[in-house]
């Protein structure tokens, strides 16, 4: 008596499993394409699949090889939907390339928290201290060691929920969410109590800034920005961008990096940005006979 499973049947069912697997590998690929695109497959290597996909699928064509035939034809769909939203995201990436990432800090950048902490010392020591007092200094790095408990405990959740913007920071900073993608980035992690406060306080002033693009953080080198502008030197340490150092009384001394000293002079700094990047785009297209300057 004979088997009713020959060496053929076996071939192809061995055949059918190896086309089912190859082809379904594809399927998770397809779904995290979908989710997150596909910057991190080469164009080239799909292309070169693409059409050793179509031969096979011609192969099994011409040898009447049904496996081969379907196999080669669900992959072919599955591939060819991966390329195309590789193609749509490496289009909408190229459509934003013009737009630089902006981190913010938020204290004695955007909001004006050493006012009121010198408001709030003032009343409870009955002094009369001014920012210029402080050049150089913080305010308890200035203040008598055995005040200083005190000063840190002035660092409530009230603190941060009524702080005074600086001068044209909503204005320069809307301004710059029209023509960038600006990510407000605070220390948070330092004053814990903090969060809910400086939270509310974007929404309510800054509005036009995604809830995405709020971030709460303890090194600021893990942003992925261009730009960082910052009243404190020490988060450029591990930075990868370009940090622009805000104006305090601390930072008086600091001469390590790029100052600018008002919001005014944040909006001349991106207007020479975007000035100097439409000149080389110019010049890179041939229309300008004149060399581009990289940046500032």
């Amino acid at each position: 008596m004979t088997s009713g499973f020959s060496a053929a049947d076996a071939a192809v069912a061995t055949g059918t499993v190896a086309a089912f697997c190859t082809t379904l590998a594809f399927v998770p690929q397809l779904f995290k394409t979908r989710r997150d695109g596909g910057s991190e497959l080469s164009s080239a290597m799909l292309f070169i699949y693409l059409v050793g996909l179509g031969l096979w699928l011609i192969y099994g064509i011409a040898n009447h090889a049904t496996p081969v035939i379907a196999a080669n034809a669900a992959s072919l769909l599955i591939v060819a939907a991966i390329t195309a939203r590789k193609t749509q995201t490496g289009g909408a990436r190229a459509r934003r390339a013009g737009r630089l990432r902006i981190a913010i800090d938020m204290d004695e950048v955007m909001a004006d928290a050493l006012g009121e902490h010198l408001r709030r010392y003032n009343a409870a020591f009955g002094t009369s201290v001014t920012t210029a007092d402080l050049a150089g200094r913080h305010l308890e790095q200035w203040a008598p060691a055995i005040q200083r408990e005190a000063i840190d405990g002035m660092l409530d959740a009230s603190f941060f929920a009524e702080l005074a913007l600086l001068p044209d920071c909503h204005d320069v900073i809307r301004e710059l969410s029209m023509h960038h993608d600006v990510y407000i980035v605070t220390a948070a992690m330092e004053v814990p109590v903090s969060f809910d406060a400086k939270f509310q306080w974007l929404r309510r002033h800054f509005p036009f800034i995604p809830t995405s693009q709020i971030v709460f953080c303890g090194d600021k080198g893990i942003i992925d920005a261009d730009y960082l502008i910052d009243d404190r030197a020490r988060h450029f340490a591990h930075f990868r961008g370009r940090g622009l150092l805000f104006s305090a009384p601390h930072n008086a001394a600091e001469t390590r990096h790029q100052r600018v000293n008002s919001w005014r002079e944040v909006r001349e700094y991106f207007s020479r940005i975007g000035a100097l990047r439409g000149a080389a785009r110019r010049s890179s297209n041939g229309l300008s006979g004149e060399p581009a300057q990289a940046g500032v």
